[in-house]
C-alpha cells in the first residue's frame, strides 16, 4: 500500500522531533512492551537492552525510515541487514501488531500533546507499511532456510562434537545437526543464533556468533570469546565456556546474515579485524583458499596480544597457500616486544597505505572504536564507501563516518 503524500509530509515533519527524542522514544517502547509481554524476552538481547544499544539502534531505524518515509528502497539495504537478526531469533509476523501498538503508545507518552491524533495517524499508517515490508522480507528468508538441503526455519538443537581453545579467551565449538541430518551450507560471513537456557534464568538468552570456517564441512564451527568483563554481556559466552561440551546440545537457527564474501568479484581483498572479530575473516579467508582464489588477498588482524589472538599461526598458513596472499599482526601490548607481529599498538593510515591499494575491497570486522577507526582511515585513503564493508557484532550502531548505519 503506497502513503499518501499528507502523510509523508506528517512523518518527515517529524524528523526533527526524532532527532532529539528518539532514543527516550525507544527506551520507553522497550520498557513498556517487556512489562506487558515478558515473553518477548526470550527473543531480544538482555545484553544490548540494558546497555542501551538496543534503543540506539531501533531509534537510527526510525528515524531514517521517517527521513527516506518517501524513497523507503534507499533504507532497503539496513532492513535486510536486521531482517536476517529477526529471522535468526524468531521474530514472527504476529510480533508485530505488539510492537506497532507500543511504539505508536510510546511516541504519545514522550512527546505528549505534541503528539497529535494526525500525527499519530499518519505513524500507524507508515508503519503498516514498514511493518509489511519486514514481514515479506522474513517469511522468504524463513522459506529460504526450510528449503535447503538439511535445512529448518526455527531453532533445531545441535549436539556439541569438539571443543578446541584458540586462545586464552577464545574457544571454538563443533556442532552436528543431532537428528543426524546433514546441516545446511552458508555463505562465508554468515552466523548462527545460538539459544540457552542457562540455569536461574527466567528467559531463554540469544546470541549469535559467527561460522569461522568455510562452508562444505559436515559440521558448523562458532568460535567464542569469553567476555568476562562484561555482565551481562558475559552470561552466555561463560556458560558457553564453562559448560557446553562434547556431547551436549544447544538450540540453534539457521545460518543468516548478510555480510558475507563476493565471490564473484575479482579486484584485491582485504579482510581487516580486531578481536574476536576475525571470525566470519576466517570462513572469508577459508573460502579464498578452498576456491584457490589467485585475487590479492590482504588478511590484516589486532590484537590485545598473542595471548588472546585465536588462529594466528592457521590464518598465516591459508594466506600463504594463497597465489597471492599476505598476512599481518598488530598487537597493542605484546607479551614478546619482539615476537612474530608485524606492527606494535593501533594500526595508523601509514601501515594500511603500504598495504592496501584504494581499489580494494575491504571486509572490516571488529569492536565499535576499531571499526570507526579502520573506516574512516580507508576512506581518507580513497577506498570508495562501496569498497568498505563492515559488520557489527550486536546491533548496528552509527559510525560518524557514514551516518546512521542501521
Amino acid at each position: 500500500m503506497a502513503l499518501s503524500q499528507k502523510t509523508i509530509d506528517i512523518i518527515k515533519s517529524t524528523v526533527p522531533v526524532l532527532e532529539v527524542h528518539g532514543v527516550t522514544i525507544t527506551s520507553t517502547f522497550y520498557k513498556n512492551m517487556f512489562s506487558n509481554h515478558p515473553e518477548l524476552l526470550n527473543i531480544f538481547n538482555h545484553a544490548n537492552q540494558s546497555q542501551g544499544r538496543q534503543q540506539t539502534a531501533l531509534a537510527n531505524m526510525v528515524l531514517a525510515a521517517a527521513k527516506n518515509i518517501d524513497q523507503l528502497e534507499s533504507v532497503l539495504p539496513a532492513v535486510v541487514q536486521v531482517a536476517h537478526k529477526h529471522r535468526g531469533l524468531g521474530v514472527k509476523p504476529e510480533h508485530y501488531p505488539i510492537v506497532g501498538k507500543h511504539l505508536l503508545e510510546a511516541i504519545k507518552e514522550v512527546l505528549g500533546d505534541a503528539a497529535t491524533d494526525e500525527i499519530i495517524n499518519a505513524w500507524a499508517e507508515a508503519y503498516g507499511v514498514i511493518a509489511q515490508v519486514f514481514i515479506d522480507i522474513e517469511t522468504n528468508m524463513y522459506e529460504s532456510a526450510k528449503g535447503q538441503i538439511g535445512g529448518w526455519g526455527d531453532f533445531k538443537e545441535l549436539e556439541v562434537v569438539d571443543k578446541v581453545k584458540e586462545s586464552d579467551v577464545i574457544t571454538s565449538f563443533y556442532f552436528k545437526a543431532k537428528d543426524g541430518q546433514p546441516l545446511p551450507t552458508y555463505e562465508p560471513g554468515q552466523y548462527i543464533t545460538v539459544r540457552v537456557q542457562i540455569p536461574g534464568e527466567k528467559y531463554m538468552l540469544n546470541r549469535q556468533y559467527s561460522l569461522s570456517c568455510a562452508p562444505g564441512n559436515d559440521y558448523y564451527r562458532i568460535s567464542v570469546k569469553r567476555e568476562a568483563d562484561f555482565e551481562p554481556n558475559g552470561k552466555v559466552s561463560n556458560y558457553i565456556h564453562d559448560h557446553l561440551n562434547v556431547g551436549d546440545t544447544i538450540e540453534a537457527s539457521a545460518p543468516a546474515g548478510n555480510f558475507i564474501l563476493n565471490m564473484e568479484e575479482t579486484a584485491p581483498v582485504a579482510l581487516i579485524s580486531g578481536g574476536v572479530g576475525l571470525t566470519p575473516m576466517m570462513s572469508m579467508l577459508e573460502t579464498l583458499v578452498n576456491s584457490n582464489s589467485d585475487r590479492e588477498v590482504t588478511f590484516i588482524h589486532s590484537a590485545r596480544n598473542e595471548r588472546v589472538h585465536a588462529f594466528s599461526k592457521e590464518a598465516c598458513e591459508m594466506a600463504g597457500n594463497l597465489q597471492n596472499g599476505r598476512c599481518y599482526y598488530a598487537y597493542q601490548d605484546p607479551v614478546n616486544k619482539d615476537g612474530g607481529h608485524h606492527f606494535t599498538g593501533h594500526f595508523t593510515k601509514e601501515f594500511l597505505a603500504e598495504k592496501i591499494s584504494n581499489d580494494t575491497i575491504c571486509y572490516v570486522c571488529g569492536p565499535v572504536p576499531f571499526l570507526k577507526n579502520i573506516v574512516t582511515m580507508l576512506s581518507e585513503l580513497g577506498v570508495s564507501d562501496e569498497n568498505i564493508r563492515y559488520e557489527f557484532f550486536g546491533p548496528a550502531m552509527a559510525l560518524e563516518k557514514v551516518g546512521a548505519a542501521i
